[in-house]
């Protein structure tokens, strides 16, 4: 394992990676009734996060009701655990779900961080984990070998940011400012970000991180500088409406751009009016025009009175995926390690986020939406609110981009310090 993800499982998991080492289960030892597919699902349903818990939630559980739990023959019982956005409490919680509950696979977590911290639990008890929100860079990366048994449903932190760096040189930006959350999935999307964006000659001029969770931005709105063309951000949970908030009470009018994150679906009916024009990039918009969408957001909405967020369509897409594999299986439970093979090997051509497949190391090749925020009625609903409108799509996008896989594999993973900020004075 790399000493810079060495670091991250570390900081994630601190004293949790010593818990339940005596009880682990190989993949062919463990075994279910072919007419039960028992799902142990991570995500944080108490604390600043629960919201996002609970969009993940209710994505999964809509495609489950759509097909009445039932898998092919196949019962599906998904047995949910609070991981609370914190990594000790998901690796506790997930060795729980291996020891007592007996579970096929767990899937879930929504930090990078608690990514990094599950994929070695993942390992150790030889049981697949599927990602649909955690977007920690290195499991389908460098460290693949090591995380065999990872399937990434998702997406990486760099995979759309890469794409918004060129957007943003093809709109003839060329100074710009990062202010990204102070965590794995900050430094990745803003490495991917950087990396692209100097690429095609643009340049970053700084590098701000507030802590995850800050709540009051004013000293760190204070250090923008006054010469950048546009303010690239990475918010999550409650920090994603508060941030342009008080940029715009500050008095900023420079544009903001981001990582989808900074705008998605679940902050948008918490954004006023200043979001309207913030860009994000992401695998998904809520306002995508096409016919499987369409209809999506509308049940969805009329299930649990909002908007779906990436947050929900990942799990929705996750289960409709995990469905596709055990149809091949006649609804048995064909192991783990196989598992894995017919996830990486089924490729969805229509999705609510649209076509998606697995590369060679088990990451998603997918659309990349750039979405502008504006203030519009859509599908019929009667009042106008704010959507994150689709500008350009950047189709068949990889988590390498346009680079070579070898040659982007040979670099340091993005952190806090890679790539290294050339032109901050």
């Amino acid at each position: 394992m790399g000493a810079n993800l060495k670091q991250r499982v570390k900081a994630s998991i601190g004293l949790a990676a010593a818990i339940a080492m005596g009880a682990t289960f190989g993949a062919g030892q463990r075994s279910a009734a072919a007419e039960e597919l028992r799902i142990g699902f991570l995500a944080p349903f108490t604390g600043g996060f629960a919201q996002n818990g609970e969009d993940m939630k209710n994505g999964f559980n809509m495609y489950l009701e759509e097909v009445h739990s039932d898998f092919a023959g196949a019962k599906v019982t998904i047995i949910f655990e609070d991981e609370q956005a914190k990594p000790p409490v998901a690796v506790t919680k997930a060795q729980k779900l291996i020891d007592q509950d007996k579970v096929q696979f767990i899937m879930g977590g929504v930090l990078a961080s608690t990514g990094y911290a599950l994929a070695p639990v993942s390992t150790r008890n030889q049981l697949a984990y599927v990602m649909p929100v955690s977007a920690a860079d290195d499991l389908t990366q460098r460290e693949r070998t090591n995380f065999p048994y990872v399937v990434r449903t998702g997406w990486t932190g760099s995979q759309t940011t890469h794409a918004l760096g060129q957007w943003a040189c093809d709109q003839g930006m060329k100074r710009v400012g990062i202010v990204a959350a102070d965590y794995a999935f900050g430094y990745e999307s803003a490495g991917g970000f950087q990396t692209a964006f100097e690429d095609c000659g643009g340049k970053v001029v700084q590098k701000i991180w507030p802590p995850l969770g800050t709540k009051d931005f004013g000293p760190f709105l204070t250090q923008i500088r006054g010469d950048v063309d546009a303010v690239f951000t990475v918010m999550v949970g409650p920090m994603s409406p508060q941030f342009p908030a008080q940029y715009a009470a500050a008095g900023f009018k420079k544009p903001l751009i981001g990582q989808g994150t900074s705008a998605d679906e679940f902050s948008l009916p918490f954004m006023g009016d200043d979001a309207i024009g913030h860009v994000t990039a992401l695998q998904y918009s809520a306002a995508l025009e096409t016919p499987r969408n369409t209809a999506f957001v509308k049940k969805y909405r009329s299930l649990y009175g909002k908007v779906p967020s990436y947050y929900s369509e990942t799990n929705y897409t996750t289960a409709q995926w995990i469905h596709e594999v055990m149809k091949k299986t006649g609804g048995k439970w064909p192991g783990t390690k196989e598992f894995v093979r017919m996830m990486e090997a089924t490729q969805l051509a229509d999705t609510v986020r649209g076509p998606v497949r697995l590369d060679d190391m088990g990451s998603p090749i997918q659309n990349v939406y750039i979405r502008r925020v504006e203030k519009k009625q859509m599908f019929g609903f009667p009042n106008a609110e704010l959507w994150n409108t689709v500008i350009k799509t950047y189709p068949n996008t990889s988590q390498f981009w346009t680079y070579k896989k070898d040659e982007y594999l040979k670099k340091p993973l993005y952190s806090r310090d890679f790539p290294a900020c050339k032109y901050c004075e």
